[in-house]
């Protein structure tokens, strides 16, 4: 169930697999076995059932014999009448048990698959969440935690019971008449199973077809209502329906074939058992008529004749639906088989107490092995300082605040901080120093209070109202009707792009990191905003290792150090005044940039 990390994520096409049943049935039981307490004692009341709904028809049988011989005392037939509607009940309070007992266990499992799923997801690498799609993978998890109760259920408290009602009622059979009995049985009983497995199997890969089919059509749906407003901006939304009915047919093929296949195998099932009920009570009939067997030994094998065709029925919509179970859990499973690209080492430790010094040492990184990003970058951060990197877009500078996070590992160097390398911390501990303002900010469809306290979720209000009025947001979120209650929508799509980036500002310093990386982190703000809270930005960065990354040079005039890239190298590096003095690639575009912002030399606006 391993792949690849560079697979993507998508809705096969291809064959479809051979089912792993034994694999996901393993991969199953340590959830059950946690319960193994109460599965016993479900597993004693489901037998207690069986054996009291196997005993009903044998007391009927008796109470038929009474009946129809020479009348006596009727204490017996009045003992057999309680007895019988004791079994009844019995019959009925030990599936209640049953269920009583299992229905936690099943749910508890359900919601612990679910939650490691999810875990997973959130641990695998930023490459398999760029590549998967999103509703794909949402269904699968949804349909997979479904299957799992259904599954758990259908195995231990259909297939066995069954299997044990079988054998009572062929050895009840055996004992109390003849072989002729359990023979027509067995064969009616084999040639069902056998045909319920090869036709059912045969549907699998239909079945599996409707749930990828699914999966993509829904993918779809989900990508263009996120993208709703490109949709609307390219009047689109013909196509759009055009290309999610395109999906839709292949569904409703699939579904119908499925359908279809299903009814097929239904009518093989009801023949196979005609057949064998028609030649056991041609059996007990002649038995009758020749005064082997009694008018209740024929009710007996009547009843038994019952008991046996539900339990064979429900045996084929038992195997189907397991079949069906285990194909969307072997779907959902594949996710927990997803290889985590970026893992702690055994011997991962936690940062150090203190100030942190940064150090990007001879970093080589591709995402692509065809297209290498960086080449040998070199440079410090010191404990403390700020260095700001520049360049135009697609050199490589992003690429730096992501390998500090270690959503991706260098493909050579090494990020160290402190002098030692950062694969040798813990994740959870070397993010947890680090606060970060991207350049696109998406937020949570919840509130603007929510989002704020996302970057610390144990703050209190007073430190989130602290953190929003640094980041120049504060009034902005008292003159809205719901202040601090307004709900941002779907990705923050009610928000501004400068809004979104000062909640981004806000909840970083709320964050309170010991490293602070700002990637573009004024890209959305007017020049006017970009003033007010550049201050603030400044006084946030004091006394924190700080990396900025930004296109916009008059926000890294203070910086420590500015570093140009291009091509996914180091060009020039030096403060702000010698860069301008070497007049090279960064005088070039600050000189560019002053130009089009109609700025003086040193960085004020010109007076209108």
């Amino acid at each position: 169930m391993r792949r690849s990390h560079s697979a993507p994520y998508l809705p096969a096409t291809g064959p479809a697999p051979e089912l792993h049943v034994l694999a996901t049935l393993r991969t199953l039981l340590p959830y059950v076995w946690q319960y193994r307490g109460r599965v016993a004692l479900a597993m004693a009341c489901l037998i207690a059932a069986k054996f009291a709904n196997v005993g009903t028809p044998i007391i009927f049988k008796h109470m038929i014999d009474d009946l129809s011989g020479p009348q006596q005392a009727l204490a017996l037939p009045v003992l057999l009448l309680l007895l019988y509607g004791l079994l009844r009940f019995s019959t009925a309070l030990f599936t209640e048990l049953r269920e009583m007992l299992f229905t936690r266990v099943t749910q508890r499992m359900v919601r612990s698959i679910a939650l490691q799923v999810f875990s997973h997801l959130h641990s695998l690498s930023l490459r398999f969440h760029l590549e998967r799609e999103t509703g794909g993978v949402s269904r699968d998890i949804e349909r997979g935690t479904r299957s799992i109760g259904s599954l758990i259920s259908y195995l231990l408290y259909s297939i066995l019971p069954t299997l044990v009602e079988l054998a009572l009622v062929m050895g009840i059979l055996f004992v109390q008449y003849d072989v002729g009995f359990v023979l027509i049985t067995l064969v009616s009983l084999t040639a069902y199973i056998v045909f319920t497995v090869v036709v059912s199997n045969r549907r699998i890969t239909i079945r599996r077809a409707v749930n990828e089919s699914d999966s993509a059509a829904n993918s779809k749906a989900i990508d263009s209502l996120l993208n709703f407003e490109t949709v609307k901006y390219f009047n689109n939304e013909q196509y759009e329906a055009r290309r999610y009915d395109t999906a839709l047919q292949k569904w409703e093929g699939a579904a119908v074939k499925s359908q279809l296949s299903l009814s097929a195998l239904n009518l093989g099932q009801q023949a196979i058992i005609a057949l064998g009920v028609t030649a056991m009570m041609w059996r007990a009939a002649s038995g009758v008529a020749e005064g082997r067997m009694t008018v209740g030994d024929l009710v007996l094998v009547n009843a038994f004749l019952i008991q046996l065709y539900m339990p064979l029925n429900f045996l084929g919509i038992v195997y189907r639906e397991i079949r069906t179970a285990l194909t969307d859990i072997e779907r959902m499973f594949t996710l927990l088989g997803e290889h985590r690209e970026i893992a702690d080492r055994p011997d991962a430790r936690d940062l150090p107490s203190g100030p942190l010094e940064v150090r990007f040492e001879n970093v080589q990184f591709h995402y692509d092995a065809k297209r290498p990003i960086l080449h040998g970058v070199s440079f410090t951060v010191p404990a403390g300082h700020k260095v700001a990197v520049v360049g135009h877009s697609g050199a490589g500078k992003s690429t730096l605040s992501r390998l500090l996070f270690r959503f991706y590992d260098v493909t050579g160097g090494a990020v160290r901080v402190n002098g030692l390398d950062i694969r040798d911390f813990r994740q959870e501990s070397l993010r947890s120093a680090i606060g970060i303002v991207p350049q696109d900010t998406v937020l949570f469809n919840d509130t603007l209070l929510y989002n704020l306290r996302y970057g610390r979720p144990e703050a209190s209000r007073e430190e989130i109202v602290a953190a929003a009025r640094t980041a120049q947001l504060h009034e902005f979120i008292e003159s809205l009707p719901d202040k601090y209650e307004t709900r941002v929508g779907e990705r923050g799509l009610k928000l501004s792009g400068g809004e979104k980036q000062r909640v981004a500002i806000a909840r970083a310093l709320l964050k309170q990191p010991r490293i602070l990386i700002f990637d573009e982190a004024t890209s959305a703000l007017d020049s006017k905003t970009e003033q007010a809270i550049g201050e603030s930005l400044r006084a946030a960065a004091r006394g924190h290792t700080t990396l900025v990354i930004a296109h916009r040079l008059s926000t890294v005039m203070d910086a420590d150090e500015i570093l140009v890239l291009d091509g996914g190298r180091v060009v020039e590096r030096g403060s702000h005044g010698q860069l301008l003095a070497a007049g090279g690639a960064y005088a070039q575009l600050w000189a560019l940039q002053q130009n089009e912002e109609g700025r003086q030399p040193d960085g004020s606006f010109v007076a209108a």
